[in-house]
C-alpha cells in the first residue's frame, strides 16, 4: 500500500466513526486503512477509495472486489462503504452475534470478508 499521510488516515477513520465499516468493530480493537479498489487494479489511494477497515476483515478481502452470492450463485460487488451504507446490504441475528447478508452484495460480502469469524463473534459477544 502506498504511504498514507497522517492528516488523510485521520480524515478515514472519522469518516468510519473510527471503526471497521464491514465487521463494525471498533478501530482500537484492530484498524488499518485499505483499498476498495486495490491499486494493482488501478486504485487510488486517496478518499474515493480508501476506507478503514480491521485487520481481519481486510485480510479477507485481500485484493477481491466481487465474490460469489451463496444465494443466488451469481458473482456480486463486495460491500462499498464509501457509496453503500451497511443498514442497507447487512442486519443482525443471534441477538447481535451474526451478520447477515440482506442482498446479493451483503451475502456474498459475509462469506468472501468471513464476517461471522470467531474473533468477531467474540468482539459483539462481550459485555457493552
Amino acid at each position: 500500500m502506498a504511504h498514507i499521510p497522517q492528516a488523510l488516515r485521520q480524515k478515514i477513520a472519522k469518516a468510519a466513526d473510527n471503526r471497521c465499516d464491514y465487521c463494525l468493530i471498533d478501530q482500537k480493537i484492530s484498524g488499518a486503512q485499505m483499498h476498495i479498489i486495490p491499486q494493482s487494479n488501478g486504485g487510488a489511494s486517496d478518499t474515493t477509495n480508501l476506507w478503514l477497515a480491521c485487520a481481519w476483515c481486510n485480510s479477507y478481502k485481500g485484493a477481491k472486489t466481487e465474490a460469489l452470492d451463496p444465494v443466488t450463485g451469481k458473482i456480486a460487488p463486495l460491500f462499498n462503504p464509501i457509496t453503500q451504507r451497511w443498514p442497507e446490504h447487512f442486519f443482525w441475528d443471534d441477538g447481535g452475534l451474526t451478520i447477515v447478508g440482506s442482498t446479493p452484495v451483503g451475502r456474498a460480502t459475509v462469506v468472501a470478508l468471513n464476517l461471522n469469524n470467531e474473533f468477531i463473534i467474540i468482539y459483539h459477544s462481550r459485555p457493552a
